[in-house]
C-alpha cells in the first residue's frame, strides 16, 4: 500500500527542483522517492551535511574530478542501480 508524504516549500524551491528534476528527466516524486531509496541504502543521510562554506570545495573536487576523466552516472543509471539492489535484496530475502 502507498502512503503519501506531504513536505512545504516555498514555491522558488518547489519551481526550481520541478525544473532541475525534469532536466534529468525526473519528476520531483521520483527524485525524492530516489532519496528515500538511498537514504535506507546507507542507514542515514545519503549525502555529506555539511555548513555551506564547505560547499565550494566540493564544487572543486567535482569538477577536478571531472577534468580528470572521472564520470558521474546519470539519473537513469542510478535508479537502474537502486532497482537492481531492490531486487537483490528482495531475492536474497526469500
Amino acid at each position: 500500500m502507498a502512503k503519501t508524504i506531504q513536505v512545504r516549500v516555498d514555491d522558488q524551491l518547489k519551481e526550481s527542483a520541478d525544473i532541475l528534476f525534469s532536466s534529468l528527466g525526473l519528476d520531483t516524486s521520483t527524485a525524492i522517492r530516489m532519496f528515500l531509496i538511498a537514504a535506507m541504502d546507507v542507514g542515514g543521510i545519503p549525502f555529506a551535511v555539511m555548513r555551506s562554506d564547505n560547499r565550494d570545495s566540493v564544487i572543486r573536487r567535482a569538477i577536478d574530478y571531472r577534468k580528470s576523466g572521472g564520470e558521474f552516472i546519470t539519473a537513469e543509471q542510478s535508479l537502474t542501480n537502486m532497482r537492481m539492489a531492490i531486487k537483490a535484496g528482495a531475492e536474497y530475502g526469500s
